[in-house]
């Protein structure tokens, strides 16, 4: 099968590896869509890897005996290899656990655990059901373009009495502005990039603030003053997570999306007095997973303008190229394409 690998700094080859086997509870998936994420750093950068990519959508073609699916099955592949059997995978909180196998020594397989190629193995009941009126790039979603920031709106309970501001449109925080608009919510976009700027406005964010403007004194202006209910960093940067614990009102709440960043709470200043809550929002309970689906289902039209680009695989290249320029939303590999 072809499986995407990174060469050198901006190099990159389309690899033939064996095609993966089922096994145990890991059923073989082919790929229909591949949401491409952040691989483009590691692409530009030139760290080597045939392992490519945590986000899929297509069909289910092999199980191991009794199975939670069967072949010709819809699914999306939710993220990682955790353990199954942990309280925090038993609660549908699978994301943060602790003891993740390895699928590769467990089925016997030399290759299957990237998306960037044309089969993936998963454990049966990492595979969400896909409801046969959606199309499968929009399933695709379900992922990192809708999931961060689903999963950071349901832990802060975001409704339609809340202003929330999101800062950086990238791919997640463009998600953030569909799921916000979605409950109803008033959302304010932050970011520079005159693309992204203009795909928030059309995805339906109220106002997009340019943080280099005096941006903090912006959106309390536009909160008469007493700031924002929610926000949700989608940067990773240390600036614009404290732009938000500083635009936040009392008793707000705070998610961090973006990875990386170190950002300074003064623990009586911000959390004691001001008596805000800070989350940290890596993806969502698996149980909420038909909730996210109903919004796939429903937001189709904007998740097509959230889909600005497709590619199929041997372009993988151009994707990666397009991507560093900043002049796209999210872009989705194609890999029988």
């Amino acid at each position: 099968m072809k499986n995407v690998t990174i060469t050198g700094a901006r190099s990159a080859a389309v690899a033939d590896v064996p095609i993966p086997r089922a096994a145990l509870d890991f059923a073989v998936v082919k790929v229909l869509a591949a949401p491409m994420c952040t691989e483009y750093k590691a692409y530009a950068k030139g760290q080597t890897s045939v392992g490519l990519g945590h986000e899929a959508a297509g069909e289910v073609v092999e199980v191991a005996g009794h199975s939670r699916v069967s072949p010709g099955d819809r699914v999306v592949v939710m993220p990682q290899y955790p353990c199954g059997r942990c309280a925090l995978c038993l609660a549908g909180d699978y994301i943060h656990c602790e003891h993740c196998v390895d699928p590769l020594a467990l089925t016997g397989n030399t290759a299957g655990t990237a998306t960037y190629a044309q089969y993936v193995i998963k454990q049966d009941w990492l595979l969400v059901p896909v409801p046969d009126d959606v199309p499968i790039d929009h399933a695709a979603m379900a992922g990192c373009g809708l999931g961060p920031t689903f999963g950071a709106m349901q832990a802060m309970t975001v409704d339609r009495f809340d202003t929330v501001a999101i800062t950086g449109m990238g791919p997640v925080g463009l998600g953030g502005v569909i799921n916000g608009v979605y409950r109803g919510a008033r959302v304010i976009a932050v970011e520079s990039h005159p693309y992204r700027a203009r795909l928030a406005r059309e995805l339906g964010a109220s106002e997009v603030l340019d943080p280099n403007d005096d941006v903090l004194e912006r959106l309390l202006e536009a909160t008469g003053g007493a700031g924002i209910d929610a926000g949700i960093d989608c940067t990773g940067v240390p600036a614009a997570q404290r732009l938000l614990v500083d635009a936040i009102r009392r008793r707000g709440r705070v998610a961090f999306v973006g990875e990386g960043g170190e950002v300074p709470v003064h623990a009586s200043r911000d959390m004691i007095r001001k008596g805000i809550t800070l989350h940290g929002s890596w993806h969502y309970n698996l149980a909420d997973s038909p909730r996210l689906m109903r919004i796939v289902r429903e937001a189709g039209p904007q998740l097509e303008k959230l889909i600005t680009h497709r590619f199929p695989i041997d372009r993988v290249s151009d994707a990666w190229e397009l991507q560093l320029t900043g002049e796209c939303g999210k872009v989705v590999l194609k890999p029988w394409e």
